[in-house]
């Protein structure tokens, strides 16, 4: 009997030995992985465990800069869109910024301005021409993408209808005027 057991605690042994040593393996890998200029101070021992925070570290940085580019390939996406979808009516160009593009959708004005980045406008008064037009402003955002701006404005007609003599065209010259 007690051979049998012997036998047991040897082979747990000998299998929590080749475990560790797997283990060892695999974190040796894992630090391989992690670019020199991501890895912490070379002063400190390197242990599995702090391969391990390292590890860790580098890949929510990578997980971060891969939604910063979901997010400029996002914006990319939307003003090519733009551009195709005005392709036929009328060329736009976006080399002559900034570009307003003015969108009627029910009671509903989407309006996308680019700019450039060292070329700012003021935004509140692009605002306040669409309240002066008769407009709610429902969403405003923006994102930056190289050199541009991409700012997006959904407004809201209000309950009464779009006011007496409403263009579109009225409302991007009021736009262009300050924004130029």
């Amino acid at each position: 009997m007690k051979n049998g057991s012997e036998e047991a605690k040897v082979e747990r042994k000998t299998v929590e030995k080749n475990r560790r040593i797997h283990m060892k393996h695999l974190c040796f890998k894992l630090s391989k992985l992690i670019p020199k200029e991501d890895k912490q101070s070379s002063k400190q021992a390197s242990t599995a465990s702090n391969d391990l925070d390292q590890a860790a570290c580098y890949i929510k940085k990578l997980k971060e800069r891969i939604e910063n580019l979901n997010q400029k390939k996002t914006a990319t996406i939307k003003t090519e869109e733009l551009i195709n979808e005005n392709n036929g009516a009328k060329m736009i160009e976006l080399n002559r910024l900034p570009l307003i593009e003015i969108k009627e959708l029910g009671s509903v004005l989407e309006v996308v301005l680019i700019s450039e980045l060292g070329k700012p406008f003021i935004f509140h008064k692009v605002i306040s021409v669409l309240e002066e037009e008769g407009a709610v402003v429902i969403n405003a955002s923006f994102s930056v993408v190289g050199d541009k701006i991409y700012h997006t404005i959904l407004t809201q007609v209000l309950a009464d209808g779009l006011p007496s003599g409403f263009e579109a065209s009225t409302l991007s010259q009021r736009i262009n005027e300050l924004v130029l």
